[in-house]
């Protein structure tokens, strides 16, 4: 590496900077509008008062009970109809998230053991909305089914312990690690954001490297680095390096300092995290400019490879639960490692031993954009972009 060449092209890249300050101010104002969005859209930490249609066919007072129990849960809002096209016709519009039909003879069909069907919709246009209505409704037909019998075992003459074995033969004792409160924000805010800086890197970078061949600069590049690829490349990821790092750490300061999301870890070991995730990004951003050295081809392909990394990382979808072809693909994106990294440090707590392997997994992003760092300079050499 030309050592001087290095540091005349971090001087000529804070001069593109000053003239053209969206290499900086973009990702501020990406991050900043995204740290707004989640933090607050989320800021209840779970959906809450979610429309539930109800048809009440059998207007008993069992029914009657069902649905002002339902209506008092955290998750529902009950929305009162007379018939089923009126329910309908409110979930096409979007406007509710559920329907439950209470048919007639609900009461009577209990009194008897019947087992009389409650029927639910669920609308299928709100993913979330939806599962956790279906979540609400059968808690509540679960409760009302045990509070009918309990009424009958009660007429028996069964004792309490006696009841509560045949109502709950096993009792479950859960415990939700490290989301205690269940709360979407931790779940996904500590993901999300990382996640959008990830991509922001992508792009920046590979408009940075790729606006040198668009405008005929990289002669210029060159000849500021003495010649040297690497002096070239290396001088301007050192400003993006340090730029995106500091970010990156307002990011995890703002997740576990001022949000105080569930940290069993060090706030070192998140730092360390994002770090590498930095490195990582900006490895895969330079090798995809490397491959395809045309600005708006690799940045087409960089936001394509950055969405999919939302996709694969696993905190939504498990990657064990995908077929077992797109098992080894997840490993290509750098927000994968920097998740199972996270898990690591922040909820189990299990320190160097349990993330040492991620570490190596985002430092190997590195090798192969030295291997065709050559490729890049024959690029830049003879500019040959001729699509743009």
């Amino acid at each position: 590496m030309n050592y001087k060449g290095f540091k005349a092209v971090i001087i000529r890249e804070l001069e593109l900077w000053r003239m053209r300050p969206v290499f900086f101010v973009a990702p501020l104002a990406i991050m900043t509008f995204c740290s707004v969005f989640y933090l607050t859209f989320l800021k209840d930490g779970l959906p809450h008062d979610l429309p539930i249609g109800v048809v009440d066919y059998d207007n008993s007072a069992i029914s009657r009970n069902f649905i002002r129990q339902l209506d008092a849960t955290q998750l529902g809002a009950v929305c009162r109809f007379d018939t089923y096209e009126q329910a309908r016709e409110e979930m096409q519009k979007g406007k509710l998230t559920s329907v439950c039909l209470v048919p007639r003879g609900f009461n009577a069909d209990l009194q008897a053991s019947r087992q009389p069907k409650i029927t639910v919709y669920i609308n299928g246009l709100y993913f979330v909305g939806g599962a956790l209505s279906y979540q609400d409704l059968l808690t509540m037909i679960y409760l009302t089914s045990g509070a009918v019998q309990k009424q009958m075992l009660e007429a028996k003459g069964f004792s309490q312990q006696q009841m509560q074995g045949l109502l709950r033969p096993v009792n479950i004792d859960l415990h939700k690690i490290g989301n205690p409160i269940t709360s979407y924000n931790a779940c996904l805010s500590t993901k999300m954001l990382p996640g959008t800086l990830a991509m922001v890197i992508v792009l920046i970078l590979i408009y940075s490297l790729g606006t040198e061949l668009k405008y005929g600069k990289s002669g210029e590049l060159l000849e500021a680095a003495g010649g040297s690829i690497t002096s070239a490349v290396g001088g301007k990821m050192a400003l993006y390096t340090m730029f995106f790092t500091i970010l990156g750490i307002l990011v995890e300061i703002l997740l576990y300092g001022f949000m105080h999301f569930p940290l069993k870890g060090s706030v070192w070991e998140m730092f360390l995290d994002v770090f590498l995730l930095v490195l990582a990004s900006e490895a895969s951003a330079l090798f995809i400019i490397e491959m395809i050295p045309t600005c708006r081809f690799a940045m087409s392909f960089g936001a394509i490879f950055s969405v999919l990394a939302l996709s694969f990382t696993g905190f939504t979808l498990p990657v064990e639960v995908m077929p077992p072809i797109l098992h080894g693909f997840a490993y290509i994106f750098p927000l994968r490692h920097y998740y199972l990294f996270e898990v690591q440090a922040s909820i189990f707590g299990s320190g160097f031993a349990g993330w040492w392997p991620q570490v190596l997994w985002m430092l190997s992003f590195l090798i192969l954009p030295i291997i065709f760092l050559p490729r890049l300079k024959r690029a830049y050499i003879k500019q040959d972009n001729p699509l743009d």
